[in-house]
């Protein structure tokens, strides 16, 4: 049955008298266990025995799940949680949340905006320095001994390049503006034209890889964008071509990039996310024109810890009635017609 959300009211009494319920589906960093335990009362279902019996014990009870991106939450998970009111992701992507049926139930949905961004503009554009120079490759070079018996080929460059962004939001302005200090052209795609974007806007991805060196792949993850970056999309792209995924795995279609290399219909890629993670496919692996990386956009002690912190503090908001503090889209706050 669908709940109609209702703002929430002001407490008269700390949290830690009464604390609410909350449900840890998946291992998350060290802080938000350690943040959320004197205050809530936690249940970690990674730890269950029997995860099944668990749910039907907790889960009538439980009011806030804490996620990251290894937990899903749909509507079979949300049918075991009938009281639940949030659920506060550990990252900017949610698309392992089915964030609308969330929003049916009236249950908010909370991400980590902003904290993440500089960090994962930061690795974007070192992942293509390193793709488009072959800086993985050079290091193999001079450790197997091979610097004295002759140099290390030489590689494209960077110089002229006009790069094309694939979702210009908070992460994909922070890439173009790093982007600008390289003297690059760039230009953009995405649903509609941003007024306010410096950049050339192109309506179709084909029209932008046509008319890019390299596409970095921004775009969020979820249904509309899955497959996004296909065959037609690498072919435009061309063999002097580089794409850079920093996004969701999803975005791009893995089994056409890994031809595209193969044949050489573009000339390299630059990954820190696949379609099944942690598993990347042997043939992508085998290449040598590729940079792959273990998802570590925002793999850094002081940004997971900021995130870790957003999470809890969304939680704490929530439950102390002053409401979520970054609601994603499909779940906005207040509600319209909402009664404090």
């Amino acid at each position: 049955m669908r709940r109609t959300p209702a703002a929430p009211r002001a407490r008269s009494r700390p949290l830690t008298l009464h604390p609410p319920e909350l449900l840890m589906l998946k291992p998350m960093h060290p802080s938000v266990a350690e943040a959320l335990t004197p205050t809530f009362a936690l249940h970690r279902l990674d730890t269950a025995n029997d995860r099944d019996a668990f749910l039907a014990e907790v889960g009538p009870r439980v009011r806030g799940l804490a996620v990251n991106a290894q937990a899903v939450v749909d509507g079979a998970l949300l049918d075991r949680l009938p009281n639940l009111e949030i659920v506060a992701n550990f990252g900017v992507g949610y698309d392992t949340i089915d964030a609308a049926e969330a929003a049916r139930r009236g249950v908010v949905v909370t991400n980590t905006p902003d904290v993440l961004t500089d960090e994962v503009a930061d690795l974007a554009v070192g992942l293509l320095l390193a793709t488009i120079r072959r800086i993985p490759q050079a290091d193999r070079y001079l450790r197997t001994g091979r610097w004295p018996a002759a140099p290390f080929p030489l590689t494209a460059s960077l110089r002229g390049r006009r790069v094309g962004i694939l979702g210009l939001g908070r992460i994909g302005r922070a890439i173009a503006r790093r982007l600008e200090g390289f003297g690059v052209e760039i230009a953009y795609h995405g649903r509609r034209p941003q007024a306010d974007a410096p950049y050339a806007y192109h309506p179709t991805l084909v029209g932008l890889a046509q008319a890019v060196h390299v596409l970095m792949v921004v775009a969020p993850g979820g249904a509309g964008t899955d497959g996004l970056v296909d065959a037609a999309v690498l072919a435009a792209l061309g063999p002097e071509g580089i794409l850079v995924n920093v996004a969701r795995g999803s975005v791009v279609d893995e089994a056409a990039l890994v031809a595209a290399l193969e044949a050489g219909t573009i000339h390299g890629a630059g990954l820190d996310v696949f379609a099944a993670e942690p598993h990347v496919p042997e043939r992508l692996v085998a290449l040598d024109r590729v940079v792959l990386l273990p998802h570590v956009g925002s793999g850094t002690h002081d940004t997971r810890a900021g995130m870790g912190r957003l999470v809890v503090d969304n939680l704490v908001s929530w439950f102390e009635g002053r409401g979520p503090l970054t609601p994603v889209a499909e779940t906005p706050w207040p509600v319209s017609g909402a009664r404090a």
